[in-house]
């Protein structure tokens, strides 16, 4: 899990209530041939920490569609979190859709969600997930798209959340 000092974390308590949007990457439940569990236990997770969070949306894998519900997802949110699409397969597009509106990479924090995962399936290291700040000042993070790895991922996020939100709206360090 990170590590965030004791200040830090009282001194950002008061970030609570950030709006996030979620965003399911998932040709399957799209198409209603399987339930996603990854975006309602991102939601559960987010709401339990005291922040807003918006309906959970699921869009077909690639990255056109990826692109255009962050996009929208971002209209109304300070944080647009996608599950799903971060991996090899033909189909997983969810980075290829996210880059172009990232106008700050944060590979720290992708690194650190890659590391953490890691630490509980070797396979964590294929992700290919992102991590920015777009130009509107709306932080992206691509978690992977299992309910465990989204777990995992908010573990390293939601410690961080508060100050990278306040480091955006350009909050002194």
């Amino acid at each position: 899990m990170a590590r965030v000092d004791e200040d830090t974390t009282a001194r950002h308590a008061a970030m609570r209530g950030i709006t996030v949007a979620v965003v399911v990457a998932s040709d399957r439940c799209a198409r209603g041939e399987a339930e996603d569990r990854s975006g309602p236990r991102a939601a559960g997770l987010l709401r339990a920490a005291g922040h807003d969070v918006r309906e959970v949306v699921v869009v077909p894998d690639g990255a056109a569609s990826v692109r255009d519900a962050v996009v929208a997802a971002a209209r109304t949110a300070d944080v647009v979190l996608t599950s799903g699409g971060t991996g090899v397969a033909p189909r997983d597009e969810t980075p290829e859709g996210t880059r172009p509106l990232l106008a700050r990479e944060l590979p720290g924090l992708a690194e650190a969600l890659r590391r953490h995962g890691e630490a509980h399936v070797a396979t964590a290291v294929l992700s290919r997930g992102l991590a920015g700040v777009t130009a509107d000042g709306v932080l992206v993070v691509n978690l992977p798209g299992s309910t465990r790895g989204v777990e995992q991922g908010l573990e390293v996020l939601l410690p961080l959340l508060g100050h990278v939100v306040d480091q955006v709206r350009g909050g002194d360090h």
